[in-house]
């Protein structure tokens, strides 16, 4: 509309200022009145003036607003005093925009204000460095965890250690480190996570640190607490025993010997008891060793040999392993796949052991029940992975056990059953899924069975 008007303006000038000049030339050529044809020229002379002063103001407009955009500087005004009113719309029009430009500057800057208070009060520490390493953002969070060093560039950190100066110049987009730190006389254990992005055609990198090392103290201090529970309350069990009978063998010993100088003689049945009691401490004994030899083999799990397999055809195999104890226990199963032609890509021995692992304690919990069922599953889910997992409609598990059931050398007897194995089979199938990336989750409820689940 102002640029409609603009134009409108100008073309009724030039018309008038042509039609002026008709006028001016028709009296040169026809007439020889010389007062009105001066007259003409001075008045086509300030319409040329004009013209030009019309142009050139509009041109000083546009030129101050453009120049106010480019160094947004809004803090002007285009007002109407002292103008003509041909530029009253002109004027009000940019200081429409203008204010537009104020309003819109003051909310970025309010913006702006929020983040940075949010950047600095965040409790988790960030470090922003463009290309050439140089730090161009530090909240106090990264402060406090580096107080006695100046960070001014990402080669600061080899003040703390070379090999965390490295590992932070390697750090890609996404990519998630722990290192552990240390700053005098404090230990960090970081858990580090970058991301690069790109501002004006620069390149920058955004390093989050957060010190986890209390939640790992906590959780250390937990797992051997857990783990010394189990381990003393296996170890008690074989020690009481060996205990008690040597005592007994002692007492026998000493009571039913008799002596004859320098000779002595033990009755039949004495002996007897005596061997009793020390072939139970040679069993007890080996049990002992091979609990230890179990607490061995879990600190010695094989990193896995991965390859592409079918999984139909490794439960096919499974199921044909375990027929015999299937048959014996009267436990029926079922596997069902989809698609059939479903493909994995992992160790197929190591999948193989913890299907097994999860069968067999599956066949223990389901002797003595009836309808007993255990029913193979292997699909791809919601989030596009892949996942097998194994159902009994066994008695089902409590919480309590629930939650402790991957603890090592945990056991519970299976309904009126006793204890089976060294407790140590889900334990290693747990690890054996962390090797290969994915997890086993178990979820069970009493009188519904229990379902573990291996996804990749």
């Amino acid at each position: 509309m102002i640029f409609k008007t603009f134009r409108l303006k100008l073309i009724l000038r030039v018309c008038l200022l042509a039609l002026t000049l008709a006028v001016l030339i028709y009296l040169w050529l026809e007439t020889e009145f010389y007062v009105s044809m001066t007259l003409l020229a001075v008045v086509v002379l300030i319409q040329i003036v004009s013209l030009i002063g019309f142009i050139e103001k509009t041109n000083r407009l546009l030129t101050r607003f453009l120049d106010a955009i480019r160094y947004s500087d809004f803090t002007g005004n285009f007002s109407d005093s002292g103008l003509e009113s041909n530029f009253g719309e002109l004027n009000r029009a940019f200081s429409d925009v203008l204010e537009k430009f104020r309003e819109e500057r003051s909310e970025k800057e309010e913006t702006l204000r929020y983040l940075e208070m949010v950047v600095q009060h965040i409790g988790t520490g960030l470090i922003c460095f463009n290309s050439d390493g140089e730090v161009v953002l530090m909240n106090r969070s990264a402060k406090k965890l580096f107080p006695n060093i100046q960070i001014r560039s990402i080669q600061s950190f080899v003040n703390v250690s070379e090999s965390f100066a490295g590992s932070l110049a390697a750090m890609g987009d996404d990519g998630r480190t722990l290192q552990r730190v240390e700053t005098g006389a404090e230990v960090l254990e970081l858990a580090l996570h970058s991301a690069e992005f790109r501002i004006r055609g620069g390149v920058y990198k955004l390093i989050s640190f957060q010190n986890i090392q209390s939640e790992l103290e906590e959780k250390e201090l937990e797992s051997w607490q857990n783990i010394t529970k189990v381990l003393a309350h296996e170890i008690m069990n074989s020690i009481t025993p060996i205990a008690s009978l040597s005592s007994t063998v002692h007492s026998l010993i000493q009571s039913e010997a008799v002596h004859d100088g320098d000779r002595s003689s033990i009755d039949r049945e004495t002996l007897q008891d005596i061997d009793e009691a020390l072939q139970t401490i040679n069993n007890r004994c080996h049990g002992l060793m091979r609990f230890v030899n179990s607490y061995r083999d879990f600190t010695q799990i094989p990193e896995p040999d991965a390859e592409s397999f079918e999984v139909e055809r490794l439960l096919a195999r499974v199921i044909q392993l375990m027929k015999g104890e299937f048959e014996n226990r009267r436990v029926e199963s079922e596997t069902i796949t989809e698609p059939p032609d479903l493909q994995l890509f992992a160790d197929p021995q190591l999948i193989e052991q913890v299907i097994i692992n999860i069968t067999k304690n599956a066949l223990q919990v389901l002797e003595g029940c009836e309808g007993a069922r255990v029913r193979f599953r292997a699909g791809i889910n919601d989030a596009g992975r892949v996942e097998i997992s194994i159902e009994d409609n066994g008695p089902g598990m409590e919480k309590e056990i629930l939650n402790r059931i991957f603890i090592p050398f945990y056991t519970t007897p299976s309904g009126n059953q006793p204890v089976h194995g060294s407790g140590i089979g889900l334990s290693l199938s747990r690890q054996i899924m962390r090797n290969h990336g994915g997890s086993l989750h178990a979820e069970s409820e009493p009188g519904k069975g229990t379902v573990f689940t291996m996804r990749f």
